[in-house]
């Protein structure tokens, strides 16, 4: 006689219905009703809103400074991983921690930090200024900012898929006659690359929204360090709620088409 095992979780009908019920409310009834408020602009009002050079400084610089900082990431993440999985030496839980406090650290007080070590009086910013260029309230101090926050997404991102890499097909290949560079290119980088780009596109899209680690080190000047978010609060404090709606649209368009390119091109490299 077969006993009847139910199952921890309920049927796939009950909890699609939550899935969609939850994500519905936390994320496409909000971004419907900015879509729904946009439309109520013609055509010619949004595109002049979009258009302006204003805004298109600062979507140059909100996309361009999180793409920086997502490459500068995708290098010196994936060292990161791969010296935490493969070595073992005093102190390594410390830093394995640390790598996690961007997650816990108010980005305000990021922010704070961050300028008041890279400003031409701070600690590191004397020296800069000594040797005749600027970090902070420049874009180099903005993609220093997304860089300190997007770190953990690529670090933890690729750590586990590096664990789980046998290290015996790493030996076997060197057995074989295999060089490092070429454990490195047909071993290594095939395995790594699907989780590298998502812990690249994971940090490009936090570096893309974020705000409080970035307004204190930019310096806010319009057309020269004034990111997208800024320019939605100044429209929201300025009660042009029509220019608020249009720029996030705008802003939720473009990552929305790089998102989904990333994930393509994802889905092709893990293809067999």
């Amino acid at each position: 006689m077969s006993r009847r095992i139910s199952p921890v979780i309920p049927g796939f009908g009950l909890t699609l219905g939550y899935t969609v019920v939850y994500l519905s409310l936390i994320v496409l009834i909000p971004l419907a009703a900015m879509f729904v408020h946009a439309a109520q602009l013609t055509w010619d009002q949004f595109w002049n809103i979009i258009s302006a050079p204003r805004v298109l400084a600062a979507l140059k610089l909100s996309f361009s400074t999180a793409l920086y900082a997502a490459l500068i990431n995708g290098v010196i993440g994936t060292l990161l991983a791969w010296v935490l999985v493969r070595y073992t030496f005093p102190g390594r839980k410390i830093i394995d921690a640390m790598i996690d406090l961007p997650f816990a650290l108010p980005t305000a007080v990021a922010g704070i930090a961050l300028t008041a070590l890279y400003t031409p009086n701070g600690l590191v910013g004397q020296f800069a200024a000594d040797l005749g260029f600027k970090i902070a309230y420049t874009p180099l101090g903005i993609t220093l900012a997304l860089t300190f926050v997007t770190l953990p997404f690529v670090v933890r991102t690729v750590q586990p898929v590096l664990a789980d890499i046998p290290r015996e097909v790493e030996e076997a290949a060197a057995c074989l006659g295999a060089k490092p560079l070429q454990v490195f290119r047909y071993i290594l980088v095939p395995a790594l690359l699907p989780a590298w780009l998502t812990g690249f596109a994971l940090a490009f899209a936090r570096g893309v929204g974020e705000y409080g680690s970035v307004i204190f080190i930019a310096g806010n000047m319009p057309m020269k360090t004034e990111i997208l978010p800024l320019l939605i609060m100044v429209k929201l404090d300025q009660y042009d709620y029509r220019g608020a709606t249009s720029i996030g649209v705008l802003m939720l368009v473009v990552s929305f088409v790089l998102l989904l390119l990333i994930n393509l091109l994802q889905r092709r490299i893990e293809r067999p």
